[in-house]
């Protein structure tokens, strides 16, 4: 088949009215262009802030993390110094008694060379 472009006669109101038509069509075929631009930018928006949320999220679970982790080392940090304290209370016991043992022994001898 061929095609053949055929001339057909319309008088100016109707001719008016086809030009008017055609441009609209055209200007509506544009404007569906540039609205399906408009969603796909809405689109990418929507996946970048989907992916920012996803960001802060993740960082936010980091910085829990962190701070489980420093209460762990306060916990243990406490402990170390009361393992300390309970280990110096000790030595100022063992001492004690030295002191008190090597006075007694002073007097033991005093007593016993004095005699």
């Amino acid at each position: 088949m061929t095609n053949i472009d055929t001339i057909v006669p319309l008088k100016v109101p109707v001719a008016k009215l086809v030009i008017k038509d055609l441009i609209a069509g055209d200007g509506a075929k544009v404007e569906i262009s540039d609205l399906n631009k408009v969603i796909t930018l809405k689109d990418q928006q929507i996946v970048l802030f989907k992916e920012k949320d996803s960001l802060k999220t993740k960082q936010i679970s980091n910085l829990e993390l962190i701070i489980l982790k420093q209460n762990d080392q306060f916990a243990l940090e406490r402990e170390k110094s009361n393992s300390l304290l309970k280990e110096l209370k000790g030595q100022r016991r063992k001492t004690f008694m030295y002191k008190v043992g090597t006075f007694v022994g002073i007097v033991a001898t005093s007593v016993l060379l004095l005699k």
